[in-house]
Parts: structure tokens; sequence; C-alpha cells
């Protein structure tokens, strides 16, 4: 290898994680069904260094609900994908999106008064 490719690929940043277009799509067909039912307002997207991260936010101002988290590394051990609550607690975890989104399929969303 030549010192100049060396040197460029040395200042060439990190590739980061993110969502292909299908994972998207799951992703937000889910934000706008708990955006229509009335329980989440914002979401934020981060690609970063080892996870892309969907959070989403009662008010934008607030901590995030609950992140979903795509993890390439850990998909061999425990499956890329996690479902994170507010406090750190992960709901559910496992190699497939769609599996991991039905955490949101419960009746747990229910206003108590």
């Amino acid at each position: 290898m030549s010192p100049d490719l060396a040197a460029a690929n040395a200042q060439r940043p990190a590739p980061r994680v993110f969502f292909d277009r299908r994972e998207l799509d799951q992703l937000l067909q889910l934000y706008g069904r708990m955006v229509a039912q009335g329980h989440w307002r914002d979401y934020a997207i981060d690609g970063l260094r080892d996870a892309a991260v969907f959070s989403v936010f009662r008010r934008a101002s607030e901590a995030p609900l609950y992140r979903i988290e795509k993890r390439p590394a850990q998909a061999a051990r425990q499956g890329a994908w996690s479902v994170v609550a507010q406090g750190g607690l992960i709901l559910k975890r496992g190699p497939d999106l769609a599996q991991v989104l039905k955490v949101f399929d419960r009746k747990r969303f229910a206003v108590v008064s």
C-alpha cells in the first residue's frame, strides 16, 4: 500500500451505522400509528459509529420515551435490534425489526385515570 493511500485511509472517518429504507419505513409506520393514537409527538434519528438509534418523545423537550436501536455488532449474540425504555430497561431484543416492534402492539398504552 502506498503511503498516500494509507494516509487517505487514516483520515477517512469511520463508517456509521444507519437504517436502510425498509427499516425506516417500518419505524415511520409505527411512529405514525402511535402519533395517531396520541402517544408520541416527536422523534429523532441518530447514526452513530456503533449504532443507529430511533428515539421517540412525548414532547420534544423531554427525554425519549423509547429508543429503538440497531447494533450490528450484537447481531450474532442477542440480535441487532432492541427497544429500550426511558429508564434504560431493554423491553425486547432480537434479530428481526418487525418482531422487536411487536412490543408496541400490546394494550399497555391505555390512559390511566
